[in-house]
């Protein structure tokens, strides 16, 4: 038998609290917020955050070019068809209506929607989020806030500095038209949370989700909103459209736009459809990338 004294057998340490959590499957909450603070920066320093300062800056050029030609005399006002005046209220409404409500709001959620899963299947790196013990669908609601979070946080400022441009043409009061500027802060937000939801399902149902979200806000929607009957009651827009008359100068252009649209819901049943629509699409999205394998092709 050896002289040589044994070593002490030291027991394990524990693991500690912060180890057994990376081990244990996280909550879809805390997984979907972990997904959010990791896709939030993504976003922001991206290529399409070039495309977004784009199309969000048209409108803001139109603001300028208004103040330098009343700067230069020629009018604070608008005239349309001959009419009679149209004030800058009345113009920044129909911006609004048909710039952000119709253009900008559906191009981001089909850009932005369509490519919260799309991007990570082509880029091959789905399954690195895959991986980790976190409930897939919670991936998709991650990115999704990053979404709301990165076009609301750059389109809303936009359309409050557009509102500083154009309001005052015409000697238009800011003070007496800012709880409309509210409405259609709020407005804005609601529509890209919906298209959002609705564009987030559709990328994660469709093999090509951008040109089927573009079928669908410049195909389908436009084409419904014209026919008669309850097709456009199928439609993002027809809610949406329903609460402009909330926030839009009333007279001139604004009479106008809403002459267009005479048959509109309530403004209740169109935020309960609305909210409907964000709950549901989101839920489904979710659902199907926790169901669906992703085999990525080599």
């Amino acid at each position: 038998m050896s002289d040589t004294p044994h070593e002490p057998i030291v027991p394990a340490p524990p693991q500690s609290a912060g180890a057994a959590a990376i081990r244990r499957k996280s909550s879809f909450g805390e997984a979907a917020m972990r997904v959010f603070d990791l896709s939030l920066g993504q976003m922001l320093w991206s290529r399409r955050t070039i495309f977004l300062a784009l199309i969000v800056g048209s409108p803001l050029a139109l603001g300028i070019l208004f103040r330098t030609l009343e700067a230069m005399g020629i009018g604070g006002s608008m005239r349309m068809g001959g009419t009679s005046a149209v004030g800058g209220a009345t113009i920044f409404g129909g911006m609004i209506w048909l710039l952000y409500l119709r253009f900008i709001v559906p191009v981001l959620g089909v850009f932005y929607g369509t490519a919260l899963i799309a991007d990570e299947v082509d880029d091959k790196t789905i399954t690195y989020l895959f991986v980790r013990p976190i409930p897939h669908g919670a991936v998709l609601v991650g990115k999704y806030l990053a979404y709301l979070v990165t076009t609301v946080f750059v389109v809303l400022p936009s359309v409050a500095l557009l509102y500083v441009l154009v309001v005052p043409l015409g000697h238009g009061s800011l003070a007496g038209t800012f709880p409309a500027l509210l409405k259609d802060l709020g407005l804005l937000g609601l529509g890209l949370a919906a298209y959002g939801s609705l564009f987030a399902f559709i990328g994660a149902r469709f093999r090509h989700p951008l040109v089927t979200g573009l079928l669908f806000a410049f195909g389908w929607e436009q084409l419904a909103l014209v026919l008669p009957g309850y097709l456009r009651r199928l439609t993002v827009a027809y809610y949406l459209q329903a609460l402009v008359p909330h926030s839009m100068p009333q007279g001139g252009l604004g009479s106008a736009l809403q002459a267009l649209f005479r048959e509109v819901p309530p403004a209740w049943v169109s935020l309960l459809w609305l909210v409907g629509c964000i709950v549901i699409f989101l839920a489904l999205a979710a659902w199907i990338v926790g169901r669906r394998e992703y085999v990525l092709e080599q």
